[in-house]
């Protein structure tokens, strides 16, 4: 009984409030309703955004010119509902990772649509620019390719959870990786100067509270909690700007950044078992008896 009369009030009140010149609480007027806005644009950083911008600080000539070329999507892995899992912009964050270090003069490669638009409208004297006018377009030095390679789920989970009659909660944590493959291409000889694998793991953690109790015949339920995810696409980004880094740094020679050196671990060295070094024989004749 005091849940019907719970749920009446709840009801009633939703229509009263969709009553006149409000819709569930929101004001309106000719125009519609006030969109809800909370907050401002920032700029999209890393923690290695700060090791790329420290590049440029430092004195370089002869600069390379980069084009970048598809960093697609390889892991193949898509969901039915929310469609592909990772980014498909890669290729557009490795140009922005570019841009930051300051150190990289650039060329469009991977959409000329427009630009050989362009041209084709000029010779066709269609433009207000001939053709003579483009002159000789810049070639690349370097070409930068790759792909996203991997995307492995619950690498490691674990969480506890206790409940005494109908109350209580729970801590769950989960860890998922995403690797990114990039290489170097000399465009002069279509040789493959460097390559960066590199790969990121990524922590969700999640809080419950839950308590279920029953009045009468009727299951009361409320649910509490919190879950805070390390955003995926960070996770991608900031691949691409490890990559890019370790490309200026450790490629094109350019000076590390003191604190932005990769962390090297050895979780898969383990599992070679070295072999024993033979005990070699020397200076025993074939013919002395043992």
């Amino acid at each position: 009984m005091l849940f019907r009369r719970l749920l009446t009030a709840v009801v009633s009140a939703s229509f009263l409030t969709g009553c006149g010149s409000s819709i569930l609480g929101v004001t309106t007027n000719e125009a519609g309703v006030k969109p809800a806005f909370s907050y401002h644009v920032t700029n999209n950083d890393t923690p290695y955004t700060q090791c790329l911008a420290a590049l440029q600080k430092i004195p370089a000539k002869n600069l390379p010119v980069f084009a970048v070329g598809e960093i697609a999507d390889k892991t193949g892995q898509v969901s039915i509902d929310s469609g592909n899992a990772l980014t498909q912009g890669t290729s557009e964050m490795v140009i922005s990772a570019l841009a930051k270090t300051g150190k990289a003069h650039m060329v469009e490669r991977l959409d000329l649509r427009i630009p050989l638009a362009e041209v084709k409208l000029a010779e066709q004297k269609k433009l207000n620019r001939t053709a003579a006018d483009y002159g000789r377009l810049p070639a690349s030095d370097f070409i930068l390719v790759g792909a996203l390679t991997e995307l492995n789920y619950n690498i490691i989970s674990g969480g506890t959870q206790l409940f005494v009659r109908g109350m209580g909660g729970g801590v769950r944590t989960v860890v998922v990786n995403v690797a990114l493959d990039l290489r170097v291409i000399d465009s002069r000889n279509f040789a493959i100067r460097y390559v960066a694998s590199l790969q990121k793991q990524i922590l969700g953690y999640e809080v419950e509270a839950n308590v279920f109790r029953f009045f009468g015949d009727t299951l009361i339920e409320f649910d509490g909690g919190s879950i805070r995810n390390e955003p995926m696409q960070l996770g991608v980004r900031s691949v691409a700007e490890m990559a890019v880094y370790q490309i200026m740094t450790d490629f094109l020679k350019l000076p590390g950044v003191p604190g932005c050196d990769l962390v090297e671990n050895d979780h898969m060295a383990s599992y070679l078992k070295q072999p024993e070094k033979t005990k070699t024989q020397e200076g025993v004749s074939n013919d002395e008896t043992i």
